[in-house]
């Protein structure tokens, strides 16, 4: 499948370790560099407005999708090629993955969990081929990684998808293995 578009999950904050806003902005500004267009959140504040604001300020093209409920709350983009803004959650999951070739995750809260855990569980029914990937920075999501290993021994999780996850701790080698440059897989 060609990549064209990528859709990242993350947080409506920064956190608490500047590296999480540094990935956001380079992430943004891969994305741009390489031509690969960002669906997001829609949101103009936390991870999801530095990576939306480096992706248009590298020349690249920006789709959000919100809720009514959270454009206010999450303080809708204002500046995006397209701001889409739906009904529910579940509108909201859908258009960002029909707008979308391949999954993101950088770090993030309970939604961003969901989100990204719910492409995965997509792509293992079936429903999309799409890759999906953790961009796990400063170690982020080694937690859950493990707890993912843990579910596979206790028989839960199929190890096969698992490994169908890339995980990657910097941008570009993430970019690449979701682009097609570079080997699938890998779960950390």
């Amino acid at each position: 499948m060609t990549v064209r578009a990528v859709c990242v999950f993350c947080g409506s904050s920064t956190g608490t370790d500047p590296a999480f806003r540094e990935a956001a902005v380079r992430l943004g500004t891969r994305l741009a560099e390489r031509d690969l267009a960002l669906v997001y959140g829609g949101a103009s504040v936390g991870l999801m407005g530095a990576l939306a604001d480096a992706a248009l300020a590298a020349g690249g093209h920006a789709t959000g999708v919100i809720t009514e409920a959270l454009a206010g709350h999450e303080i809708a983009h204002g500046n995006l090629h397209d701001l889409h803004v739906v009904h529910t959650m579940h509108e909201r999951k859908a258009l960002m993955a029909e707008l979308s070739d391949a999954f993101v995750m950088l770090p993030g809260g309970f939604g961003t969990f969901e989100e990204f855990m719910e492409s995965v569980t997509w792509a293992q029914l079936g429903i999309h081929e799409k890759r999906c990937g953790i961009l796990n920075v400063a170690g982020y999501y080694d937690g859950l990684l493990g707890f993912l290993h843990h579910a596979v021994k206790q028989g839960f999780v199929k190890r096969r998808q698992v490994e169908g996850i890339v995980v990657r701790a910097e941008v570009e080698e993430l970019i690449d293995a979701i682009a097609g440059t570079a080997g699938r897989g890998r779960a950390a």
